[in-house]
């Protein structure tokens, strides 16, 4: 399982590598570029699965049979 993703702002474009929590979602995250608060586009669970490089450890380990059903975080 892969914990870090970058994040891409949709707004600007910056890019910013990030850690992802292992047990939980992220609902918000605020660009370090232009200070947009990104939220997870409708159908995905976390700003990792809508604006990463790499969906959350949660969805991850769904795909691997390592865990619960996709888009099922914590």
């Amino acid at each position: 399982m892969m914990r870090d993703a970058v994040l891409t702002c949709p707004a600007c474009g910056h890019r910013a590598q990030e850690i992802m929590p292992v047990d939980a979602c992220q609902y918000f995250y605020d660009c370090r570029g232009c200070g947009t608060v990104l939220r997870p586009k409708a159908g995905d669970c976390c700003v990792f699965c809508s604006y990463g490089d790499r969906p959350c450890p949660p969805v991850q380990a769904a795909r691997d049979g390592t865990g619960p059903a996709p888009g099922c975080c914590g």
